[in-house]
């Protein structure tokens, strides 16, 4: 089995967890992080389409780019040692949920974190991984990041009360 386990900034450890605890040990895991692809972008201060607006020159420094880059391999690298089995890892860099769902098409699972309300119900999925599980061409299993919310926090409407 191929399994397929979205690492993000906020909710890494559940994911993590959930896949040294509950997976197969044969299971061929991967460990993805897809870092947004508009972050230099906007570093790089106002566009010139802008306002008739220039660029400002580049902040000293490293470019954001790779500042992301080694980020993003610090959090794998991270993952890898809570996870304590040997996995593959792999950093992109784009739009996080087309490629979230491109690579997920050579999985048999992958594995996510909710990333909205904490709360029972749909916006308990932001719009990243809404468009995720909605185009998944996998199985799909969905994490708390810290544990399910009590049954109170669903929001009923007022005729149902």
């Amino acid at each position: 089995m191929r399994v397929l386990v979205w690492i993000s900034e906020s909710s890494w450890h559940a994911c993590v967890d959930l896949a040294r605890e509950s997976l197969d040990p044969g299971a061929e895991l991967t460990l993805l992080h897809v870092a947004a692809g508009d972050a230099e972008r906007l570093a790089e201060g106002p566009l010139p389409e802008r306002l008739g607006r220039h660029r400002r020159p580049a902040p000293p420094g490293p470019p954001v780019r790779e500042l992301g880059e080694a980020e993003a391999q610090a959090l794998l690298a991270a993952a890898r040692e809570r996870l304590g089995r040997p996995a593959e890892t792999l950093s992109l860099h784009g739009r996080v949920e087309r490629l979230v769902v491109q690579t997920a098409a050579g999985a048999d699972l992958l594995l996510l974190a909710r990333d909205g309300h904490p709360r029972l119900g749909p916006p308990s999925l932001g719009p990243r991984a809404r468009f995720v599980v909605d185009h998944a061409p996998c199985a799909v299993l969905l994490v708390w990041p810290q544990g399910p919310p009590a049954l109170e926090t669903i929001h009923w409407p007022r005729h149902l009360r």
